[in-house]
């Protein structure tokens, strides 16, 4: 079976014979991929630990040592190997099963320093290939692509074999295992470029469409079910919940596993997830599905997966993103409970993976305070129109909206891009009808987390409203974000001709908007003119005006879009929303310095001939003593009956949809990997990423003051 080390004495400790071993391993000696030393290396018992600074070292000797040893290629195959006997044999044994956990943290720990530190632009210090001495073996032919052989079998395991007591922490592991293999994105731009080079993920993408779909199914189900960490297993009683066990304080099935501090290879001051093997199981689908390849090719560039590796036929120069497979799957994934007939007898060739849509749902439901699951439903209702069909049918959509209304009403402590994903899912939520009917049927008996005042049997659209609205404030006081504006706005602009009963406070809410508005507005006009004044002693006046201009025709644009919003209430259903009626007659005066401004007048026009129309009705009644509000509110309601919209304009309605960017890419890949490493834990060397700066990791967003009195004027 070829040469052994000799090891110490058969009394020796544990640690002394598995120190033996990993010194021999990153030793300069090279054994043969047969040699009887990986039995004894893979086999050590997961109860050792090792001070972090010898693991450092053991990696730098590593290091050093590969290209003549080519030990990880060798590691990486002995893991091919023990999964294809996993697969072929459904009673597998627990040395077997042993080995291959071994083999997948090993080289997860000695892959991730090499990743590291690598210096080449395609990694060839990892080097994926067996050394022109190693002898041919039957069971490995020489020119197979190691990468494309361990990424087959790990995606096979992970995707067709079931999560059981006796399989959790070899799938923990694996999955440790691909997004160490996969974080070579991490040392690439922002950008992806046609010489960037990713041997594993890009071997992923390789794989035959059924082992794809197998893969993003499994991820799917592993997020929903939300496996528990087995209690009393087999082999690994360390592992149970009755104590905190390293598994629950780290995030990593085998963080203390051969001699390997779990400080080392996980980052435990992120806090370890409840459920470790979702939150993986959840970052790798998103790293795999937002994964874009930038190639150099054409429509005649053809793939080869059978023999796991990829073949070009270039006819001419173009560069272009190869199809992402992974994605391709969960745009196409359908509910397991419904087989919708395409009623238009398209063809689907691709395969369809059936999930049960219902048990997503109420799982996305109630992680939606993880960003991860924040960017898993963009996906899914962005580019799956079965899934977003599912959701808009759902009577309970409170279920998904009060906890997105949550996390955007506590803004002061969630990152801007989590934001921006959940107007982004609202926004595309509003672009149906039926949604925005519906929301306004939905009556909550009351939002607990809501402090600012009580809110009673309030509709989910009021409260929707509301928080667009406080979100609105928060940014002009904060982020001053305009793209956070515009797509509060245009939530509101698709809901308002469906309004219906607005709460009062909702309603007020929707005119102070206005007015917070008009003040910013008001305060740029001011000192664009101060400005002007000035120019002439200002060396870069110019391009300052430039800016002031640009900046006072967008929120001369926001003004206009708030006005749209009231006229398309009023015009379309002004019966149903006496409190609307009401908050205009209260907050008149907030109408009247735009009157006569050629840019407001003609949608200023129908608001007044609802002001005249209803103060007209007030001065009619005769009335013993002080108005009240609810004495207002039943003239309001009683010459509602009697509006017949005369006189009125009726303007297009706005209609506002979400369209990606065109360079998607380079928001979605950096942001993915932020999410993986702050999550999984992940202890990837800062200094080392190119992905994105690394400060943006050890951003506090917490710090940020809460809004806490909603019903106080802004000073814009």
């Amino acid at each position: 079976m070829g040469a052994a080390p000799s090891t110490p004495r058969k009394n020796a400790r544990p640690q002394d014979t598995a120190g033996y071993l990993i010194g021999t391993l990153v030793g300069e000696k090279s054994f043969p991929l047969v040699s009887d030393f990986w039995n004894q290396l893979l086999e050590i018992p997961p109860s050792l630990q090792w001070p972090s600074e010898r693991v450092t070292e053991a990696c730098e000797a590593f290091a050093k040592t590969n290209f003549r040893t080519r030990h990880l290629a060798k590691v990486l195959i002995h893991l091919v190997w023990c999964l294809q006997e996993y697969l072929s044999s459904p009673a597998i044994s627990s040395r077997i099963h042993t080995k291959a956990i071994n083999a997948a943290y090993l080289s997860s720990v000695f892959m991730k320093y090499i990743i590291e530190n690598a210096k080449s632009e395609n990694f060839e210090e990892l080097y994926l290939s067996l050394g022109d001495d190693e002898a041919a073996l039957d069971s490995f032919p020489r020119d197979e692509n190691i990468e494309s052989l361990v990424m087959c079998s790990v995606l096979s395991f992970v995707g067709t074999q079931d999560v059981s007591s006796n399989t959790y922490l070899l799938h923990h592991e694996l999955l440790n295992f691909l997004l160490v293999a996969m974080s070579t994105q991490l040392r690439s731009g922002p950008s992806p470029g046609p010489k960037d080079v990713h041997p594993f993920i890009d071997a992923a993408m390789a794989q035959e469409s059924s082992l794809v779909g197998s893969v993003v199914r499994r991820l799917l189900l592993n997020y929903i079910i939300r496996p528990r960490v087995p209690i009393n297993g087999p082999s690994y009683s360390v592992f149970s919940e009755g104590q905190p066990s390293v598994l629950q304080k780290v995030g990593s099935a085998a963080a203390n596993f051969v001699l390997f501090p779990f400080s080392f290879f996980v980052n435990s001051s992120s806090g370890a997830s409840r459920n470790p093997l979702a939150v993986n199981s959840l970052n790798v689908l998103l790293v795999l599905i937002h994964y874009r390849k930038h190639v150099l090719a054409d429509e005649g560039t053809t793939y080869n997966c059978e023999d796991n590796m990829n073949t070009h036929s270039l006819s001419k120069s173009s560069y272009h993103f190869s199809k992402n497979p992974y994605c391709k799957i969960l745009e196409n994934s359908r509910d397991v409970e419904f087989d919708r007939v395409d009623v238009e007898g398209n063809a689907h060739n691709e395969p369809v993976v059936r999930v049960p849509f219902a048990s997503l749902f109420d799982t996305l439901g109630m992680c939606l305070a993880e960003e991860s699951s924040v960017l898993l439903l963009y996906s899914l209702v962005h580019g799956n129109s079965d899934f977003l069909e599912y959701v808009l049918v759902r009577t309970d959509l409170d279920t998904l909206l009060i906890p997105i209304l949550e996390t955007l009403y506590n803004a002061s402590r969630r990152t801007s891009n989590q934001i921006y994903m959940l107007l982004i899912i609202l926004l595309i939520l509003s672009q149906d009808s039926s949604f925005n009917a519906s929301i306004h049927k939905l009556v909550l008996p009351n939002v607990p987390w809501y402090q600012e005042r009580l809110l009673h049997h309030v509709s989910l659209g009021s409260l929707l409203v509301i928080i667009l609205i406080r979100t609105v404030k928060y940014n002009l006081s904060k982020l001053r974000d305009i793209f956070l504006h515009t797509n509060c706005l245009a939530i509101l602009a698709n809901m308002a001709p469906h309004v219906h009963r607005l709460s009062a406070y909702a309603s007020q809410r929707l005119v102070s908007l206005f007015d917070m508005l008009s003040r910013k507005y008001n305060k740029l006009v001011d000192q664009k003119y101060d400005k002007l004044d000035t120019k002439a002693t200002s060396l870069d006046g110019g391009s300052i005006s430039d800016e002031m201009s640009a900046e006072l025709h967008i929120y001369t644009d926001f003004l206009r879009i708030v006005l749209e919003i009231l006229n398309a209430i009023l015009t379309c259903a002004l019966p149903r929303n006496p409190e609307v009626i009401y908050a205009i007659m209260h907050r008149q005066e907030v109408f009247q310095p735009f009157k006569n401004h050629p840019r407001f007048n003609e949608l200023l026009e129908n608001i007044y001939s609802v002001l005249d129309f209803f103060n007209s009705r007030m001065d009619a009644q005769r009335m013993d003593g002080e108005w009240s509000v609810e004495k207002v509110l039943q003239v309001i309601i009683t010459n509602c009956r009697s509006w017949r919209g005369e006189g009125m304009k009726m303007f297009t309605q706005l209609r506002f949809t979400y369209e990606q960017e065109s360079r998607p890419e380079e928001f979605f890949i950096p942001y993915v990997w932020q999410l993986a490493l702050s999550q999984s834990g992940l202890n990837f060397d800062r200094s080392a990423i190119n992905l994105f700066p690394a400060d943006v990791l050890g951003e506090d967003v917490s710090a940020q003051e809460e809004l806490r009195d909603e019903d106080n004027e802004l000073n814009v």
